[in-house]
């Protein structure tokens, strides 16, 4: 495997993308229940993607092979579609944006674990050293340049729901680029990432909007105040973060492989603090660019680590 701009592209427009959910999430969570904005989201986007993704559900023999793997696709949209960013969310509410983020970012040793347990794969050397190095990166913009800062961090309840959310994402992760022999070669049905993400989402967008229904019913929230800054955070979480990002995000998983990812996932803290010194009107510092530098050291160890394995 060989980093091309292409596949770094690839690779580094999800957590752009993911950045900005998270940051306008924060936003718009005083607004609006995380649940009910998490089934929102993906009901817009279950819309949005039916005229591209309808041959997956469109006749009965299309269905029929929904039914036929209806598990695989359940975990799947359970997990990556309702599961992710509902934790998140709802993280958000108990949780500090640092902590949520610095846990996140350990995203790339969450993998390796999932791939050593679930599927048998062990990280290499510089694998390793690629994941501290992008960890490193990603502590000096949470600290702030003040890596001493991270000795103040309490965790609290909404820390331990955004680890289960990154725990599941590496799981998602790995089962995209792990299949089951169903899904496999002339076993696959002939969707496209439309289709395939339409079969996800059906699972998903169910989970999510009786997810929401429930809590609702448990823990009433307080009445959603519309506006159209609201409106256009749900319909621009539903489009770039979802559909754009999640295309991408299965591409470049199946190209570059789930360790890979992993690492360029620690550049969504960094895009998110960029993201909010611009919103609060605050310019980069100096520390933003070593940590840039640290985060992309560990992505070219970690691509070197890999371009050695396919050579063997």
């Amino acid at each position: 495997m060989q980093l091309t701009p292409r596949l770094v592209l690839m690779l580094a427009t999800p957590p752009a993308m993911w950045a900005t959910n998270a940051v306008v999430g924060r936003m718009a969570i005083g607004s609006i229940d995380p649940l009910l904005l998490n089934a929102l989201r993906w009901v817009v986007a279950f819309v949005l993607l039916l005229p591209l993704g309808w041959a997956a559900i469109g006749t009965p023999a299309a269905r029929a092979q929904i039914v036929e793997r209806w598990r695989y696709l359940l975990v799947l949209g359970v997990i990556g579609v309702g599961a992710y960013n509902a934790l998140q969310y709802m993280a958000l509410r108990t949780s500090t944006p640092l902590n949520v983020t610095l846990i996140a970012s350990s995203s790339p040793v969450w993998a390796m674990v999932v791939g050593a347990v679930g599927y048998k794969v062990r990280p290499t050397r510089l694998q390793l050293i690629g994941a501290l190095l992008s960890l490193a990166g990603v502590a000096l913009v949470m600290s702030r340049g003040n890596p001493a800062a991270l000795a103040d961090i309490h965790f609290v309840q909404g820390d331990l729901l955004m680890l289960v959310a990154i725990i599941g994402w590496s799981l998602y992760s790995w089962m995209l680029a792990k299949p089951p022999a169903h899904m496999l070669g002339a076993a696959r049905p002939d969707w496209n990432w439309a289709q395939f993400l339409v079969a996800q989402a059906i699972f998903g967008v169910s989970g999510a909007v009786a997810t929401a229904v429930v809590g609702d019913m448990i823990a009433p929230s307080a009445p959603t105040q519309w506006s159209w800054q609201l409106v256009a955070t749900i319909l621009f979480v539903a489009i770039g973060p979802s559909i754009i990002a999640y295309r991408l995000w299965g591409l470049a998983v199946a190209e570059a492989g789930p360790a890979m990812a992993s690492i360029f996932y620690n550049l969504t803290p960094l895009f998110a603090a960029v993201l909010s010194a611009a919103v609060i009107g605050e310019g980069p510092q100096p520390f933003h660019g070593v940590a840039f530098g640290l985060i992309v050291a560990g992505i070219a160890v970690s691509s070197r680590s890999a371009a050695a394995r396919a050579g063997k």
